[in-house]
């Protein structure tokens, strides 16, 4: 019999795991949502030079919260299916907390008069 191969992964490293599920982790639709406000966005837009991001920060998707590292690969990103979508979810209006206690029937009470 030969010898079973150690596992590989961060399997009992609960510091280790949690940096590998937060390192990709994007914006939620409603801080997108907020980011799309008219104010927000011309800021956004007109961001300063960073040089710790792709592109010293000037191209940016505002709907997928995603830098590029120029305008031709921003361009090949509006035009593909993944921004499409995305943007429509962001375009419609984000859950609010009454939303989620209206559904679990958690509602405000009536007014009994």
């Amino acid at each position: 019999m030969t010898r079973m191969r150690r596992k590989k992964g961060f399997t009992k490293s609960k510091h280790l795991q949690k940096a590998r599920w937060t390192s990709k982790r994007t914006k939620d639709q409603d801080q997108i949502h907020e980011d799309l406000k008219p104010e927000n966005a011309e800021k956004i837009k007109h961001q300063k030079r960073d040089d710790g991001l792709p592109g010293l920060g000037q191209f940016y998707c505002i709907h997928c919260a995603r830098y590029f590292i120029n305008q031709e690969h921003l361009d090949k990103h509006i035009a593909s299916k993944l921004h499409r979508r995305r943007a429509k979810q962001a375009e419609a209006e984000p859950y609010t907390q009454r939303d989620a206690e209206a559904a679990a029937g958690m509602g405000a009470p009536e007014k009994v008069i």
